[in-house]
């Protein structure tokens, strides 16, 4: 007897699709045991984070000030007072964008920095190379205040060492050279500061991703030809495209807002506070003058910028993952 040919073997019997039910359900337990996993330190977030949050929040939505807060005078609610005299403020937009384009170049910088070193310590010896990142977890463990303080040993006007060789060398004007007066090299400074201590962070994140590039791709590359600019630009970079994208956005975050260096280096936010960022401004306003209230509002929208960092991140890590 013949078998027609549309029927199909019992042991061959499959659903049209069956793949991507069996594909999705994979999905689904996959997430479900991450989410087991990620729940603990989930919880321990959630405690540490939700309520400082709120807090500040709510402290953002009244008149908060050092009578309010000694219990001189009671709170007074008043609404998003404090968000609409934020937003109407020309200084907070001065500020706003001093510390986009300071948190631009110091992030350029680190990336720079740190991926050209990567490409050299996985180029040298083992001696040079574990040299080279003795120096690099030296910056990165020295304490912000300290590694500040250092700084403007090196850079001071009267004895900084700095001044002193270029002064040596036959530069004009470099005997008494003030780093920290004029708004411009006070950031330039506190930016180079800044790369000096997160560079590091890079340097280790793409080194690991080099080394873990298989060795015949890059010999494939030599092979060709290719110089070390162009392996670099179109082997390494695209491999490590994922690694990078983890290193920029933990940058812009860490960067955007960055308190130690420009109050420590600036002196409060230098002269007439020409090199404010938003968390040096906050501070000055919660603690300096007072008025919590508007400090929070500060706060609040640097936390919502961040939040639109990370998801910017999230999102550009999923485009990672599905490509």
């Amino acid at each position: 007897m013949r078998v027609p040919a549309t029927t199909t073997a019992p042991g061959d019997a499959r659903p049209p699709g069956g793949g991507a039910p069996r594909r999705r359900r994979h999905r689904s337990s996959d997430l479900r045991i991450a989410l087991l996993y990620l729940a603990p330190a989930g919880l321990v977030l959630a405690a540490m984070l939700a309520y400082p949050l709120y807090q500040l929040g709510v402290i953002s939505l009244f008149d908060y000030g050092q009578a309010q807060a000694s219990g001189g005078a009671p709170l007074d609610f008043v609404g998003l007072d404090n968000y609409a005299r934020l937003l109407g403020e020309p200084r907070f937009w001065t500020v706003l964008v001093q510390t986009c384009v300071f948190a631009a170049v110091c992030v350029v910088g680190s990336l720079a920095v740190g991926i050209g070193l990567a490409v050299l310590a996985s180029r040298v010896r083992v001696v040079p190379r574990m040299a080279l990142f003795l120096a690099a977890l030296g910056a990165w463990a020295t304490p912000a205040v300290a590694g500040s303080t250092v700084w403007l040993f090196l850079f001071d006007q009267d004895f900084g060492l700095v001044n002193e060789v270029l002064a040596g060398i036959g530069l004009a004007g470099m005997e008494n050279f003030s780093w920290t007066y004029d708004r411009y090299v006070a950031f330039g400074l506190v930016a180079a500061q800044v790369v000096w201590c997160s560079f590091p962070f890079v340097m280790i994140t793409v080194y690991a991703g080099i080394r873990s590039i298989p060795a015949d791709v890059l010999e494939a590359a030599a092979l060709d030809g290719a110089s070390p600019w162009r392996t670099l630009r179109g082997v390494i970079i695209p491999m490590l495209r994922g690694l990078l994208v983890v290193a920029t956005i933990q940058s812009i975050i860490w960067d955007f807002k960055v308190f130690t260096q420009i109050y420590v280096m600036t002196n409060g936010g230098g002269v007439a506070g020409r090199n404010l960022v938003l968390n040096v401004y906050a501070y000055q306003e919660a603690f300096a003058a007072s008025n919590y209230g508007l400090g929070a509002a500060i706060g609040v929208v640097m936390t919502g910028i961040l939040l639109l960092i990370t998801l910017g991140y999230l999102r550009a890590q999923r485009g990672t993952e599905e490509s």
